[in-house]
């Protein structure tokens, strides 16, 4: 091999290194993301669970006064 084509080849590599750094570093802005949708998306499930509880006591207590009426 000689001295272009092995400077090519290291170039080749220099550039993969780069290329695999910054998958990486995206890979856990990926990943930190994902985890935070996740508590999100957790805390949404929550809420609307505890809007569909009163909710239904509220039609509840309505069903109530229309049948007290």
């Amino acid at each position: 091999m000689d001295n272009e084509n092995l400077k090519k080849l290291e170039n080749r590599i220099d550039d993969l290194i780069d290329t695999c750094r910054q998958l990486r570093k995206e890979n856990h802005s990926v990943r930190t993301e994902h985890g935070q949708l996740s508590e999100e998306h957790m805390r949404l499930i929550e809420k609307t669970q505890v809007a569909r509880t009163r909710i239904e006591a509220m039609i509840g207590r309505l069903k109530a006064l229309e049948r007290g009426s």
